[in-house]
């Protein structure tokens, strides 16, 4: 069973199609928040977070003859937002440490019913990380990426994936831990 997307959006999209910058206006205020948001969690930079929106806006909008619907316009953009942002950190050289030859071992289970964290805190324990670290712990844990596609994304190996999240949620539990927040 093939799955089908339902754009709210559709008619908006179909304006752009069109050449309306009005309808470019409405999905660039529909949208805005949301990717500058996504796109500060990876470059970490408020500035950089805010070309990164631009550019992709200007890039979804010039190629939006491109999109095929096959996903919603908020899912394609949010693509777009990440690709220009992992960019970013590129261009600011970002290394991501390759261990293809150290066995991981398998991520413990966690308890998702233990005493949640302040959420203050996390951000700014997030911010604190290097950006390696900060931008496979976003991708996997806000942005909802597996560790291939994360490998894929950031054109890494699938083991430096899973390293750099162990290793991110290692680096982020004790910097909350000097902090003081408990766990």
């Amino acid at each position: 069973m093939e799955t089908v997307y339902i754009d709210k959006h559709l008619g908006l999209v179909n304006d752009c199609r069109n050449g309306s910058r009005k309808a470019q206006f409405e999905l660039y205020k529909l949208y805005a928040n949301a990717m500058y948001n996504v796109a500060l969690r990876i470059v970490n930079d408020d500035a950089e977070a805010e070309d990164v929106l631009q550019e992709a806006f200007l890039d979804a909008f010039n190629r939006i003859a491109d999109f095929r619907q096959e996903t919603t316009f908020g899912l394609w953009l949010k693509q777009i937002v990440i690709n220009r942002s992992i960019n970013y950190l590129r261009k600011r050289k970002a290394e991501f440490v390759s261990i293809d030859e150290v066995e991981i071992a398998d991520e413990p289970s966690y308890d998702y019913e233990e005493t949640t964290l302040k959420v203050e805190a996390i951000k700014a324990a997030m911010n604190e990380l290097p950006d390696g670290y900060r931008v496979v712990l976003t991708l996997y844990l806000f942005e909802g990426y597996d560790h291939e596609e994360i490998a894929h994304i950031l054109k890494i190996t699938e083991n430096t994936s899973r390293s750099q999240y162990m290793r991110a949620k290692r680096k982020l539990n004790s910097l909350l831990e000097m902090k003081g927040v408990a766990r």
